[in-house]
């Protein structure tokens, strides 16, 4: 009978916290994997990115428009979150696709992972709700206000003078050794199979290249991986400009946004998107 009560409280206490309560990160892939596990759990937003760990750079909280997911995974494909999203009974109204990185596989235990029948944990975790309640209650992300003032105090800085020379021409030797034609072919072409499947059921799929620096949109992986895409995708309507002000960008290693660079990048996909949105409603 005691164990009977003990695991009765531990229920209610499950359906009462739910799955609110995100663990802590310790890794990126750690906050891939909440980021995932939250989607999955909460009601379809309106606005999701896919892509790589160059778009896992574009912090959700940089979005002023509300009811954006970022679930791009860190050294991952975007055929993997897309392959997720397309599994789900629900769809977001629009699921942006970076196409800069299709070099890599899809990850199909993580597909598994997130697709699987899945129902919410039967009986609570205490240590780990602890953590998580703890976590959520003292470190607290900032509030709207505060988020604001630190973007506005993050422009106000001017462009990074530092100096990644040395990254660069690490990154740009890398990205000249691979071959990329196989696996961009490959991923393209389901790609390809999940839009219209995502369409078919509502959504909208647009693609978009996050910008690179100068010397790493000259390398072979980048304009290979360029020519496959826009063979398979010349339609311009598919894609959504993403044009920020180049001068104004900097890269941590040539291939990766600094944080304001992402800022001003997010800034430019919400312009775009406002863009199209007005323009779709307009009268023929």
């Amino acid at each position: 009978m005691t164990a009977l009560a003990v695991l009765l409280t531990s229920r209610l206490a499950t359906i009462w916290v739910g799955s609110s309560l995100q663990q802590p990160v310790a890794t990126t892939r750690d906050g891939s994997l909440i980021t995932l596990n939250r989607y999955v759990g909460e009601p379809p937003p309106d606005i999701v990115l896919v892509g790589s760990s160059v778009t896992w750079r574009l912090k959700e909280e940089y979005f002023a428009t509300p009811g954006v997911r970022n679930l791009a995974l860190a050294g991952g494909s975007p055929v993997t979150s897309l392959e997720i999203i397309a599994k789900q009974r629900g769809l977001p109204k629009v699921v942006l696709i970076e196409t800069n990185v299709l070099s890599r596989g899809v990850d199909r235990a993580l597909v598994e992972r997130f697709t699987a029948a899945r129902s919410d944990a039967l009986f609570l975790r205490p240590v780990r709700t602890a953590i998580a309640a703890y976590e959520t209650w003292n470190h607290a992300p900032p509030g709207p206000e505060l988020a604001r003032a630190v973007q506005r105090d993050l422009i106000r800085e001017g462009p990074s003078r530092f100096d990644n020379r040395v990254y660069v021409e690490r990154a740009l030797k890398e990205m000249n050794a691979g071959d990329p034609i196989e696996p961009a072919r490959e991923n393209v072409a389901l790609i390809k199979g999940l839009i219209a499947d995502i369409e078919r059921r509502g959504a909208r799929a647009l693609l978009i290249e996050i910008p690179f620096s100068p010397e790493i949109e000259g390398s072979r992986f980048v304009r290979v991986t360029k020519n496959i895409v826009h063979g398979a995708f010349p339609d311009p309507n598919r894609w959504l400009p993403v044009d920020p002000p180049s001068a104004e960008l900097r890269w941590a290693d040539g291939v990766h946004l600094d944080e304001r660079s992402a800022l001003i990048v997010v800034r430019s996909i919400e312009e775009a998107l406002s863009t199209q949105s007005r323009g779709s409603r307009r009268p023929d």
